[in-house]
C-alpha cells in the first residue's frame, strides 16, 4: 500500500505542470515555480521514488491505430483458490486488454479492451477470454463514446478537503 507523504504547495505546483504537459523542461518548472532547476530535479526524483509518479507516458488514440471498439468486460472467476494469479497472467498476454481492475460483486475483474471491429471483439468474447484458465462467464459492455477523460485533480487543498470536480 502506497504511504502517504507530504507535498508542499510547491510539489502539487510541480505536479499541476507536469500533468498539463509531462515533456515541460525542468528549468521552465522552476522558473514557474520560483527554485532552482536542480531543486525540481531533486523533487520530481523523490515523488517518483515515493510512488506519487510512475513515470510519463504518451497517449494513442485507439481510432487514430484502427482500433475502432471498445468494451468493457465483466469476468468471472471459478471458485478455485489457485486460478487468480494465473488468469492475470493470461490477460497480460493479450494486446487488446489495456486496464484490468479486481472488483467487488458478482464478477472478480474488469477488463477494458480495444478491438479493430465487431469480429476481432466477438473473437475475444468467444473465444479467447472463455479459454483462459479459471474463467467462467462473461459479461461485457460497448463503449459508443468516452466524453469524460482526464488525469486525477492535483491540488495543494487536497488533503484537507475533498476534490473539486467542477
Amino acid at each position: 500500500m502506497l504511504e502517504k507523504i507530504h507535498l508542499d504547495s510547491i510539489d502539487y505546483k510541480i505536479l499541476t505542470l507536469l500533468l498539463k504537459n509531462a515533456r515541460t523542461p525542468f528549468l521552465e518548472i522552476a522558473r514557474e515555480c520560483g527554485i532552482s532547476g536542480a531543486a525540481i530535479h531533486q523533487r520530481v526524483r523523490k515523488l517518483e521514488e515515493n510512488g506519487v509518479i510512475e513515470g510519463s507516458r504518451i497517449l494513442i488514440k485507439p481510432r487514430a491505430v484502427g482500433l475502432d471498439v471498445c468494451a468493457f468486460v465483466n469476468i468471472k472467476i471459478s471458485q478455485s483458490n489457485n486460478v487468480f494469479g494465473p488468469i492475470l497472467d493470461a490477460l497480460k498476454t493479450l494486446p487488446e486488454i489495456v486496464e484490468c481492475h479486481c472488483i467487488v460483486g458478482e464478477y472478480s475483474l474488469l477488463v477494458k479492451a480495444y478491438c479493430r471491429d465487431n469480429d476481432h471483439l466477438m473473437d475475444l468474447l468467444v473465444n479467447r477470454l472463455p479459454s483462459l484458465p479459471g474463467v467462467s462467464s462473461t459479461s461485457s459492455f460497448i463503449s459508443v463514446s468516452q466524453p469524460i477523460e482526464r488525469a486525477v485533480p492535483v491540488n495543494s487543498n487536497s488533503k484537507k478537503k475533498k476534490a473539486s470536480y467542477e
